[in-house]
């Protein structure tokens, strides 16, 4: 993925300044910033949910998009919503969504309705629906909120094994935990990314 001098306002509050990005194959990345900073309007400008007010975005292949905000469908079950993207995104079966779900530890929950679900068992399937069609290219917000310890190893374990894979792994929070596990950090900052020193060269 390769971002060119993004910039983006709400009216006259001008949110990005000028952002460069160059996301290359088998890389696994974080951008940090403080809550407003501007994190989710970049992330929903690289997944193509809004449209910057300058510059360019291009992908080299598919892309996964896990929003902050997880959006389910409370009536359906984790199974029907797997069916439902399976449709979606034209699958032939559902082996990458079984893999992600045995990773993250909730195939248990595959007949259970997504309104009963606590908030850090949404929040897996909210990775999974971004995952299951194997994407090259993989963005995060904020992905493991409500995650317990455990959880949280084995989504790290998971970004590492999509890096190792060629994939290009981009995870966005407010607070630069883990840094040693990434290749490239950067931090947005008055609406600019900077690298950030965190991550050793």
């Amino acid at each position: 993925m390769e971002v060119r001098d993004v910039h983006h306002a709400y009216r006259q509050r001008v949110v990005l300044r000028g952002i460069d990005i160059r996301l290359r194959a088998g890389t696994l990345c974080g951008i940090v910033g403080e809550n407003g900073a501007g994190k989710s309007t970049l992330l929903k400008i690289l997944s193509g949910e809004l449209r910057p007010s300058r510059g360019t975005v291009r992908h080299g292949g598919r892309f996964g998009y896990c929003p902050q905000h997880v959006v389910l469908n409370d009536a359906l079950t984790v199974r029907q919503h797997l069916t439902f993207f399976q449709r979606a995104y034209r699958l032939a079966d559902l082996r990458c969504a079984e893999q992600v779900m045995d990773v993250l530890g909730f195939a248990e929950y595959a007949d259970e309705r997504a309104a009963v679900l606590s908030g850090g068992t949404r929040q897996k399937l909210n990775v999974t629906l971004a995952l299951m069609h194997d994407p090259q290219v993989l963005l995060l917000d904020e992905p493991y909120q409500g995650f317990d310890w455990d959880t949280y190893q084995r989504f790290w374990e998971l970004a590492a094994r999509l890096r190792d894979t060629g994939r290009s792994v981009l995870v966005v929070s407010h607070l630069a935990y883990d840094t040693e596990r990434l290749d490239e950090l950067w931090r947005l900052d008055d609406g600019l990314l900077r690298p950030d020193q965190a991550v050793a060269a």
